[in-house]
Parts: C-alpha cells; sequence; structure tokens
C-alpha cells in the first residue's frame, strides 16, 4: 500500500515561520511534523510515499532525500506555483499512487501530529474511504462529520467529530469528480483546483464511507503557538 502526504500549502497561518520553511519541514521534538508520519508509515509497513509539494517545493528534497533514510521511496508530486486544493491535489498524484489500477492508499495531512496506529487503517475499506475522526478541538468546536454507530460517516449528525487529516482512499471516489464539483473555482484549470470534502460528501450521502474515531492525542499544527505548545510536550 502506498501513502500520500498533503504538504503543498502555503503555511500563511504559520508566518513568519514559513517564509523560508514549508509547515511540514517545521520540527516539533527534535525532527520535522513529516518526518513523524513518514517514521509511522515505514513502521507500518508502507514502503512508497508520495509526497505533494508547491511552496518552497525544492526544500522537501534537500531535506528528505529519496526517502532510503527511513526505508522508503519517496515520489514528489510538483503543483507547481499555486496548490491545488486536497482534491486537486490527490487527483493529481493518482498515477503515482495508483497507476491504472483500483489500489486504495493512504493520504494524510503534513501539518498534523497525533499518536494514531498507522497500523490500525484498513488495507481495504468498505466504500470509497474509510477517515479517522477525533474529538472537536476548541479551533472546530462544530465538527466535521458524524460517525455512526454502524462505522458510517455522515455529512451531519448529533455528535459531530473532527476530521484528523488521515484516511484511506479507492481512485473510485474520483469517477465522477466534475459532476460534483461543477463549476467551482478552479476546476476547470489545468491541472484542476479543487477540495476533497464535496467529493467526500456525495461518497456519504451514498453510504460510501467508513470511519472510526481515535481518542488519543492528535494536534493541527495550525498556529506558531501550536507548534510551541506540541514541541514543549515531544521528548
Amino acid at each position: 500500500m502506498k501513502a500520500l502526504i498533503f504538504a503543498a500549502g502555503l503555511g500563511e497561518r504559520m508566518r513568519p515561520l514559513t517564509n523560508t520553511t514549508p509547515k511540514p519541514l517545521l520540527e516539533a521534538g527534535g525532527k520535522p511534523l513529516i518526518a513523524w508520519h513518514l517514521e509511522k508509515l515505514a513502521a507500518s509497513g508502507v514502503r512508497d510515499v508520495v509526497v505533494n509539494i508547491s511552496w518552497l517545493a525544492d526544500r522537501f528534497p534537500q531535506v528528505l532525500g529519496d526517502g532510503a533514510r527511513w526505508g522508503l521511496r519517496i515520489a514528489y508530486s510538483h503543483e507547481g506555483p499555486v496548490p491545488l486544493e486536497t482534491g486537486g491535489g490527490m487527483h493529481y498524484a493518482l498515477p503515482l499512487l495508483c497507476g491504472d489500477t483500483s489500489a486504495p492508499f493512504i493520504a494524510i495531512n503534513g501539518d498534523i501530529w497525533t499518536d494514531y496506529d498507522f497500523t490500525r487503517l484498513p488495507r481495504e475499506p468498505a466504500g470509497d474511504a474509510h477517515l479517522v475522526l477525533v474529538d472537536n478541538p476548541s479551533h472546530n468546536p462544530r465538527g466535521d462529520f458524524a460517525l455512526a454507530a454502524n462505522g458510517h460517516v455522515d455529512s451531519d449528525g448529533n455528535e459531530r467529530l473532527t476530521f484528523a487529516g488521515i484516511g484511506v482512499y479507492r481512485p473510485t471516489l474520483f469517477e465522477d469528480w466534475r459532476q460534483v464539483i461543477g463549476d467551482a473555482p478552479g476546476a476547470d484549470a489545468s491541472p484542476p483546483r479543487f477540495k476533497l470534502a464535496p467529493l467526500l460528501r456525495a461518497a456519504m450521502a451514498r453510504g460510501r464511507v467508513g470511519g472510526e474515531r481515535h481518542g488519543g492525542r492528535w494536534t493541527d499544527v495550525g498556529t506558531p503557538a501550536r507548534l510551541a505548545e506540541l514541541d514543549a510536550t515531544l521528548p
């Protein structure tokens, strides 16, 4: 199974730290945020990782190289100067992740930290996606999606949780992406630029998204203050 790490964002909320360093390469606990993911992916048996890049793209191969130090093979999906958003970025990376197969793959946000065990992720999700959800942090009190007792994830529900930025996806999620995205800004660009959430919500409406709740540690490193707080708690 291959994995994608989202690392193409501009890191605007992390200025000035991200003026010279992409957010996933900022350090916490003595190593870049993305390195924590690479270690855990390697420990879970993943060998091929795609990193999508845009802002300060040349810094990633300088720091990560080809992944050999983690026992990985890293391929870079360069999106150009304008990031393609989560949906466009994943769609653009599909040839590196799946080729002409329908193989599922892992995708992780490069700007989170968690103690979630990646070996728990299903290698064959029942539907088009399997999402990891966490309790709502103070900066996202309304949550994103609802997790039903049967393991299905829905757009709405009584108890909404926050998407952790960790999931397993099938390329079938993108089969009707143009119909779902419609005329959203960026959809007609080349390559197309669009968010992943509308595709997930469409799949949820068809009962094609499952998930789980992670009750352990998780941090969305969205501000310098959160990065400093995380760094102080790591060995």
